[in-house]
């Protein structure tokens, strides 16, 4: 029995001794070679994977900034201060860029936009197509109101706020994921420092807006006629504003008759 039992542990060991030997032989001959720029590059990366540049996670856009598939300033969330040693792993000079942060089109806040019904029910904006008239808001380019965006934020960044979504400027990283997520396309990455946006999307003419939405935009032009720096033009009835020509003089706000210029 003694006997038995020594065989039985002696192949056991031979066996484990031949499956190590055929692993360790096998993890050399197939083994990938990693840049080790593309280690130094993931070490400088915030880590945050949220998938903002366009690849799977910080390991991805690692892998393609050193096969020179993506720019070395190519993670939105760490800006310049990571564009900069990232350069300097790749032995190229990065031109500063500029920060950026999410800006919700709409000013439709419970007290100002119109609803045709009560919604209850699934609280997800994509899910409005499968509702009647896209929702239970009479306007149909505003926010929804039901937070997808906040679910897709990953810096807690985003919130819903009397109805519409609202961005926290100081937690925003610019990633995207929500400007990706809204369904009626109301979110876009700004300059940080815009000195005016609008805060509508509607292109409906003045009195159909007038009937959905209390601060809505007309499209009266009087902001486009007051501006001195041709920085603002109305276009399919809203006003967009160039932030390359803008100067910040307010006058387009102060003539904003609807006070949807900000």
């Amino acid at each position: 029995m003694v006997l038995g039992i020594v065989l039985a542990a002696v192949i056991v060991g031979v066996t484990g001794c031949i499956l190590g030997f055929f692993l360790s032989f096998s993890a050399e001959k197939f083994k990938v070679e990693v840049d080790e720029r593309e280690t130094a590059i993931l070490d400088v990366l915030p880590g945050n994977n949220c998938g903002g540049c366009g690849y799977a996670g910080c390991s991805g856009l690692a892998a393609a900034i050193v096969k020179g598939d993506a720019p070395v300033n190519g993670c939105p969330v760490g800006g310049n201060p990571v564009a900069s040693k990232v350069g300097e792993i790749m032995g190229e000079k990065v031109d500063e860029s500029v920060k950026k942060v999410a800006f919700v089109k709409c000013s439709g806040t419970c007290d100002k936009a119109g609803t045709n019904y009560e919604y209850t029910g699934v609280e997800d904006c994509n899910a409005m197509f499968l509702v009647p008239g896209g929702g239970p808001k009479s306007c149909e380019y505003g926010c929804l109101g039901f937070g997808s965006c906040v679910a897709a934020c990953s810096f807690d960044a985003i919130h819903i706020v009397d109805g519409i979504a609202k961005v926290d400027p100081g937690m925003c990283k610019a990633c995207g994921k929500c400007v990706e997520t809204c369904p009626r396309k109301l979110i876009e990455l700004i300059p940080y420092d815009a000195a005016h946006v609008v805060r509508c999307s509607s292109k409906e003419k003045g009195k159909k807006v007038m009937d959905v939405c209390k601060a809505g935009c007309i499209g009266c032009k009087l902001c486009e006629k007051n501006c001195e720096f041709d920085a603002v033009h109305v276009v399919d009835n809203i006003a967009y504003i160039d932030q390359d020509k803008c100067t910040g003089c307010g006058v387009c706000a102060e003539k904003c008759p609807k006070k949807v210029i900000i």
